[in-house]
């Protein structure tokens, strides 16, 4: 019998192949592949093959495959996550915001509500402008958010709360009504250019400006290969971990290269715990 995870995972998958985001070339390049790196097409090219990517005649632009890949990890996460409720019990949203650029998101929710003040205040004054740059701005692909709890429900067992005591902590909705980030989620198709230092920038602005417990901050990605993987996975203090979209596929795909390098870099990624499947996200969340 196969276990639910494994099954979200195995529809994760099916999803980016049926809807083309994962596919080869009639040359045999798969469409997270970088064409002109070698490695990158060898390993890319195993990990398509074992998920059954299907050739097409021209591969998805960088904005739409993005787009997808961030709808198919959104996906994934709402089926998986509800399955450890028995972890993580509560009522959840799972959101992909990550269309919604020209609102400002992330200042619905606690423990973020003051950048709104904060972007009016920018806006009206180029001087703090000047000063403060875009060091607030977080602009995340996909939150998971956690609903304030009645106190009905806390004191459902015993008497734990009352009008005297807790009367600020954000989970209570007595206190606030507003849902609170419990994780951000970015998603990278690949990792090309300077998109690993914009995750890390994010995380730090994610960090500096809550008023409040840090959220999760993970990041997805689809990129092959291990020496773009370190460049955002190496290192500690922004991103908690970065998850593979499949990871055992990659292990097997770089092993078979024979490329010491890229096998010792990706086994190193792996026991320094900076480097995980996507089916550990969900479990991870749920700490």
């Amino acid at each position: 019998m196969t276990a639910a995870l494994t099954a979200a995972r195995k529809n994760f998958h099916k999803e980016l192949v049926d809807r083309q985001t994962l596919s080869l070339s009639p040359d045999d390049v798969a469409s997270n592949a970088d064409s002109s790196q070698r490695t990158s097409v060898s390993i890319a090219l195993s990990i398509a093959k074992d998920l059954s990517a299907q050739m097409v005649p021209n591969k998805l632009t960088g904005q739409r495959a993005g787009k997808q890949f961030e709808e198919a990890v959104e996906g994934f996460l709402k089926e998986a996550f509800p399955l450890f409720r028995s972890l993580r019990p509560g009522c959840w949203e799972i959101e992909n915001v990550g269309g919604s650029r020209a609102e400002y998101q992330i200042s619905k929710y606690e423990p973020y509500t003051h950048l709104a003040d904060l972007a009016a205040a920018i806006e009206n004054d180029r001087t703090l402008a000047s000063v403060l740059g875009n060091s607030y701005e977080i602009s995340p692909d996909i939150l998971m958010l956690r609903s304030p709890v009645p106190d009905e429900t806390i004191n459902q067992d015993q008497e734990l709360v009352d009008a005297d005591s807790g009367r600020h902590a954000v989970i209570r909705a007595a206190n606030q009504e507003r849902p609170i980030v419990h994780a951000i989620v970015s998603c990278k198709w690949t990792l090309r250019s300077d998109r690993a230092q914009n995750a890390r920038s994010e995380a730090l602005n994610i960090i500096r400006n809550r008023k409040g417990r840090t959220p999760h901050i993970a990041v997805v990605t689809g990129e092959p290969s291990p020496s773009r993987l370190a460049s955002l996975a190496l290192g500690t203090g922004d991103i908690d971990t970065v998850y593979h979209f499949a990871l055992p596929e990659l292990v097997k795909a770089v092993d078979d290269s024979e490329n010491d390098e890229a096998i010792s870099m990706l086994h190193t990624l792996i026991s320094g715990k900076r480097l995980r499947d996507i089916s550990d996200l969900p479990l991870d969340l749920a700490v």
